[in-house]
């Protein structure tokens, strides 16, 4: 009886081995490269598209020669957007004044009716003070700004699975690209923080 139990249970046990290795102890072999779970400097990761894994020491230090300047690209980006911050902000601050002269300030103290405008001069000027801080929105500013920002962002996802392939030559060329970069093209970026 027993037996007969242990029989039937086999049926079981071979259907839930499905020949798949579950275990994430090896490498994850994919259809044209190796994913390996740690740091290494070997060749045959997938960087971005499953065509492209560069095999040979020439497709290697290409690679890492594009990654080199698509970050130094990213850190002029950056600095491209900080320019164009500072020349927008103060273009929104003439826009503001060009608005609130619009209202109709009153340039002299010498017309007749002088208490009517006084009181419409206050409320000018406390409508003025409590502006709101943010800048008006613009819309060729505006445009501009979210371009640029999804282009650095894209750029920083890409550098982020470049670097989950673990492939050292790829991390050591997007971290000496952003530095460069930096180098070139930050001071832009903090000179432009300086005057707005």
């Amino acid at each position: 009886m027993s037996l007969l139990f242990l029989l039937s249970l086999v049926p079981l046990v071979a259907s839930a081995d499905n020949g798949m290795d579950m275990s994430m102890d090896g490498s994850m072999n994919l259809a044209v490269g190796q994913m390996l779970p740690y740091l290494h400097f070997t060749s045959g990761d997938v960087l971005w598209f499953l065509g492209w894994v560069p095999q040979s020491t020439g497709a290697m230090v290409g690679t890492c020669i594009g990654l080199f300047l698509l970050a130094v690209v990213e850190r002029w980006i950056a600095a491209c957007r900080a320019i164009m911050q500072a020349h927008w902000a103060k273009r929104a601050l003439i826009v503001q004044a060009n608005k609130m002269n619009g209202r109709g300030l009153p340039l002299s103290s010498s017309t007749p009716d002088l208490k009517k405008q006084t009181s419409s001069t206050s409320t000018v000027i406390k409508e003025a003070a409590t502006l709101r801080s943010a800048l008006p929105f613009i819309l060729s500013h505006d445009i501009v700004r979210g371009i640029l920002y999804a282009g650095q962002a894209a750029l920083q996802y890409a550098f982020m699975l470049a670097v989950m392939t673990f492939q050292v030559g790829f991390i050591f060329a997007i971290v000496v690209g952003l530095g460069v970069g930096e180098t070139l093209f930050g001071r832009y970026a903090i000179h432009a923080t300086h005057i707005a």
